[in-house]
């Protein structure tokens, strides 16, 4: 308890990566710099989005606890704090670092006017639902669902095959049943598909304004930053159809939040314009994504999807999707002070 009293809980710094690399190979038994040095760099070039703190215990780092701001994700309408990784040194475990360093993120959190935390957990680690559990984290009302891309049949090997029937329903985000045909195509070749640019931005917004009744420019841009940025792993894309915008699809290359070893890539936003509902919009984004997932040797999907929405389960099943082996939480916070 002595060296407890001694705890320094402090933002994380740049200097601090050969600690942070250091310490999570010993947990872990890999190292994942490039994961940590792109996470660094994210919440230096954009800190109003991540919260990250260090507990030191003299010059040494003892744990740390990475966290991203939720604007827009999986539908969302009030900002969260997704909760990515908490770490502590194997030597230092079971002193209460793990939860002083949570303490401190729900502090920034309330500073922020946020109420809500959210992450995932894999139901066998034992070890971090015995964490959560006493910190008040409930199961959230949502699925984590997730697609072996060479297994879905929007992947890669896709073959030519009949659209559905235009009278297929879609799903609230997208709607997105292919228009039926009489001729034979794969999903990807109903729409001309290409990686999300900076200057698709007013297409993205006028889309999810139509499908959301809000204008989420700040979301949007900064996820559309993010996609850019990320120039080695960017899969985002936009989709057009007549020569208009016709839907997009925000993704990101998850390299190692929530603990876990391989690539994931993450899908957070499907939305296609109202007017080009059940023309397969969506199945055409999808498909390509995964086939540049493919290429890029990520072989697995995941996207978060609410329980009472049906449609839109319907849709990622009917696409291979399956729910995952992890969990979602939730844990609400007080009210913040105005």
């Amino acid at each position: 308890m002595e060296r407890l009293r001694q705890l320094k809980i402090r933002q994380l710094a740049r200097t601090d990566l050969d600690q942070v690399v250091a310490l999570d190979a010993a947990i872990t038994g890999r190292t994942r710099r490039a994961y940590f040095e792109r996470r660094l760099a994210a919440a230096l070039r954009q800190p109003e989005l991540h919260v990250q703190f260090a507990a030191e215990e003299g010059a040494t780092l003892s744990g740390y606890a990475l966290a991203r701001v939720l604007e827009g994700e999986f539908g969302r309408t009030r900002p969260g704090l997704r909760l990515e990784m908490i770490s502590v040194a194997p030597k230092a475990q079971s002193r209460g670092i793990g939860r002083a360093l949570h303490a401190a993120l729900e502090t920034e959190a309330k500073k922020r006017g946020i109420a809500e935390f959210r992450t995932a957990v894999a139901w066998r680690d034992h070890m971090m639902l015995r964490f959560l559990a006493p910190l008040g984290y409930l199961l959230a009302p949502a699925l984590i669902l997730n697609c072996e891309v060479h297994a879905s049949p929007m992947g890669a090997r896709e073959g030519a095959a009949e659209s559905p029937s235009r009278d297929k329903l879609g799903d609230p985000n997208d709607w997105s049943a292919p228009a039926a045909n009489d001729f034979e195509q794969a999903a990807r070749d109903t729409a001309d598909i290409h990686l999300l640019k900076a200057s698709d931005i007013d297409d993205v917004v006028r889309i999810d304004r139509h499908i959301t009744g809000r204008d989420r420019r700040a979301y949007m841009q900064h996820a559309l930053d993010e996609a850019l940025r990320e120039s080695g792993v960017r899969i985002s894309l936009a989709a057009r159809k007549d020569g208009i915008t016709a839907g997009f699809i925000m993704a990101r290359a998850d390299l190692g939040d929530f603990g876990r070893a391989e690539p994931v890539a993450v899908i957070d936003t499907l939305d296609v314009a109202p007017e080009y509902e059940h023309h397969g919009i969506g199945h055409a984004l999808l498909s390509q994504l995964f086939l540049n997932l493919a290429a890029l040797h990520i072989e697995r999907v995941e996207t978060v999807v609410a329980s009472n929405n049906l449609a839109l389960l319907g849709f990622f099943y009917g696409a291979g999707f399956a729910p995952a082996q992890r969990l979602a939480f939730v844990k609400t916070l007080d009210s913040p002070k105005p």
